[in-house]
């Protein structure tokens, strides 16, 4: 048996790049010393998994900063507004991804999405009518030779051009079938290139196509690789999916000449029935996604070793392959202190995945004498019970009806009673929750946690930092506060700190974007609320202030797609368990005066499945209905927000609608405000805040900007609907930058206002 693995983490273990990437933004290290974090993460991540007896190690897997935005660069889709900077290559390919204001001049980042359902955020790439898609970069070819000189065998790994086509964004007249040619002859340049190096294979990634493709998509498809695979020469062509299947495209890709298909068995719920069905080419390699990619719990070997030999009747070449790449799930335990050998047993991150595909290869030879016991061993891990059951929280999830989910009065006769308890100005101004986590505030925390400091030192420093910001929030004219959320580390790692029944690890990050990372917890049992969660900190604020004030809180169906969820129920069951604990801190939060209350679902849309067919069945059945729950028993004086972001949201935009909160803020600047479209065209109810300046850039916006974009908004929009917020939380930004940015709002929506 041979292995593969898609891709590896790329952060550090220990967050490196994140670390060095933010010093070199700030001017602290060299674009050299950078380089250089780099080079060591890509060499200890090719050695472990050699030292694995990994056959397939990718190289090209490493970024910077997203993966798709690497693949743009390489092939020269760089909008002339960041050429023109005059920038070197690194800092241009920054200046797509975070923004730039400087000597040089102001842009705006790309924009920025989320990675089909995962957490991860790419970078949209951008393709004007004048772009010239052509071999323009040489890093998929200088990490090849890197690892190389190491005496490492890589694969290297790219975006494949259809999937790249289909993200891309198109700002003129073209569309993705225009540029069909051009894509094709760069990727067959590509190729061309990899047979002079020597490669033996490369992976082309096509996650696209386990997403609903027309017979204009498939043609696409076909055309383009038509023209690839006739540049091949020596060198194999492995094209790989994840994420789902590929029922949809089967028999096409049998019928081209790769040398490689890879197919998820884990997310392809028909993947196993296609082989069956169809067969699988003998002239072809599976790589068979078998080893899952996105969550950390440890593989069944058993069943593993089943599949492969129901494939092993219709498939002659096989190679055990990741479903998809490990970014998704932290590097290793290794780190884990805290966690008891009991629970750890359970759990597989990335490098331990590695271990477990030596494993497989060692037990499906039965080539090791060890390889019967450590069957054995897997299959007494899944024999016993390792989730914590809560009796009392499964009956009052059963003994829920059609009434917990519904709340009254209706929304015309609420936003009526609220806009008269409230008396807000046109064009209210607000922001979405959390302020700058600076260094002082993250050094309280941690001295907290490690014993440094007594409880009460610990919210005393809370409390002033609580009271600073209202005072500003008040100084600078904003009518709808917040608290500051100096108490939470995480939007979602709070809440599940302070529920029972989720786990908690010390250095288990992942990427989400950039050098945003983040520690999901783990779903151990069945979830519920012991006491208060929020409360404290959020009536201390209220009583420092007259003007309305927001609490703060984080959604069910976000803490259960940005957690590990269990494997033993279903996600609906998890959803609606999470829904009313979180129900109790809304009813918590009303008794103590808070009169409006944020339940965020940034993640609502990251799970809907990427096949239209199974929206309603396998998701919004469930997650709109938990978002109801939580928000049906308040009164309805009292106010309920929630917000969204870095999702593509028009074609479940009625869906939104129907959570029936009564204002929704959602992320629109880096997508160009086209959120607004939508809401017109559907006659959505909910009032509304479209984003009006990007926080994921350290760029401040000029007031004139601001008020450009709520211009445009009132185009479409009710002014008596219309919010005016940032696009997101303010957590990861500068304490400078976020001050002058809501200043700026705050003039632009008076100036706006003043006009009306």
């Amino acid at each position: 048996m041979q292995t593969s693995i898609i891709g590896y983490p790329r952060v550090g273990a220990l967050r490196e790049l994140k670390f060095a990437s933010e010093n070199y933004f700030k001017g602290e290290i060299s674009i050299d010393e950078l380089h250089q974090t780099g080079a060591n993460l890509r060499a200890a991540h090719w050695k472990i998994q050699q030292e694995n007896g990994i056959d397939y190690i990718p190289s090209n897997d490493f970024s910077f900063y997203d993966g798709l935005l690497d693949t743009a660069c390489l092939f020269n889709i760089i909008p002339g507004r960041y050429q023109a900077l005059g920038l070197s290559s690194l800092e241009t390919y920054f200046a797509m991804a975070r923004g730039y204001q400087g000597a040089q001049g102001d842009v705006k980042a790309l924009a920025m999405k989320k990675w089909f359902n995962t957490n991860y955020h790419y970078m949209v790439p951008e393709i004007t009518d004048s772009t010239s898609i052509r071999l323009a970069g040489t890093k998929l070819f200088d990490e090849l030779l890197e690892a190389k000189q190491q005496d490492i065998v890589t694969k290297p790994v790219v975006i494949g051009p259809f999937t790249l086509l289909k993200l891309a964004k198109y700002t003129g007249v073209k569309q993705a079938n225009d540029f069909v040619h051009d894509a094709a002859e760069a990727y067959a340049a590509t190729l061309e290139q990899l047979n002079e190096l020597g490669a033996a294979w490369v992976q082309l990634e096509e996650p696209a196509l386990v997403t609903d493709l027309s017979p204009e998509d498939i043609a696409l498809f076909t055309q383009l690789y038509d023209r690839i695979l006739s540049a091949k020469g020596n060198v194999k062509v492995l094209v790989q999916t994840y994420f789902g299947d590929i029922r949809d495209c089967y028999p096409t890709l049998q019928a081209l000449p790769f040398d490689g298909i890879g197919i998820d068995f884990i997310e392809g719920k028909q993947s196993l029935e296609l082989v069956k069905q169809y067969g699988f080419s003998d002239d072809k390699v599976l790589f068979a996604g078998l080893v899952n990619g996105k969550n950390i719990w440890k593989n069944q070997y058993k069943r593993t070793l089943g599949v492969l030999q129901e494939l092993s009747a219709h498939v002659k070449h096989i190679v055990l392959s990741s479903s998809c790449s490990l970014l998704h799930v932290p590097y290793t335990l290794q780190h884990e202190t805290k966690l008891s050998d009991a629970s750890k047993r359970y759990l597989a991150f990335a490098e331990e995945k590695l271990q477990e595909f030596a494993h497989l290869k060692v037990i499906g030879a039965q080539a090791d004498p060890y390889a019967a016991i450590r069957y054995l061993q897997n299959e007494e891990l899944f024999s016993s019970a390792r989730f914590t059951n809560n009796e009392a929280v499964q009956a009052k999830a059963a003994a829920l009806t059609e009434a917990d989910f519904t709340r009254l009065p209706a929304f015309s006769e609420r936003e009526t009673i609220q806009k008269a308890r409230f008396n807000l100005p046109l064009l209210p101004t607000t922001t979405i929750g959390s302020f700058p986590q600076t260094a002082e505030v993250r050094a309280n925390r941690f001295a907290f946690k490690k014993g440094e400091i007594s409880e009460e030192q610990y919210k005393q420093f809370n409390f002033e930092k609580i009271a600073a910001c209202i005072a500003r929030q008040e100084e600078i004219g904003l009518d709808v506060l917040v608290h500051g959320e100096f108490e939470r580390n995480d939007m979602v790692e709070y809440f599940g700190e302070s529920l029972d029944g989720f786990m908690f690890t010390e250095k288990a990050w992942v990427q989400s974007y950039g050098t945003r990372c983040v520690k999901p917890p783990i779903v151990w049992g069945d979830i519920s609320r012991s006491k208060p969660m929020t409360v404290e900190y959020s009536a201390y604020a209220k009583s420092l202030t007259n003007k309305p004030l927001k609490g703060m809180l984080t959604g069910p169906v976000t803490i259960l797609n940005w957690s590990f969820p269990r494997e033993d129920i279903s996600l609906k069951d998890s959803a609606f368990q999470i829904a009313l604990a979180i129900r109790d801190e809304v009813l918590d939060l009303e008794a103590n005066q808070i009169e409006i209350i944020q339940i965020d679902e940034a993640a609502l849309r990251e799970k809907l499945p990427l096949r239209k067919s199974d929206w309603q069945s396998e998701y919004l059945s469930w997650a709109i209905p938990a978002f109801r729950l939580v928000h049906s028993g308040v009164q309805a004086e009292t106010q309920i927000h929630t917000h969204m972001c870095y999702s593509q949201f028009s074609d479940i935009i009625r869906d939104i609608d129907a959570m029936d909160a009564d204002v929704i803020t959602f992320e629109a600047s880096r997508s160009d405000l086209a959120i607004i479209d939508v809401i017109n065209e559907c006659g959505f109810q909910t009032e509304v805040g479209p984003g009006v300046y990007d926080i994921h850039s350290p760029r401040i916006p000029s007031v004139e900007e601001i008020k450009l974009g709520l211009n445009r908004m009132l185009e479409k929009i009710d002014i008596a609907k219309l919010w005016v917020n940032p696009d997101c939380g303010l957590k990861t930004r500068g304490d400078k930058e976020t001050w002058a940015s809501l200043e700026q709002l705050v003039q632009a929506a008076k100036e706006v206002r003043a006009t009306l």
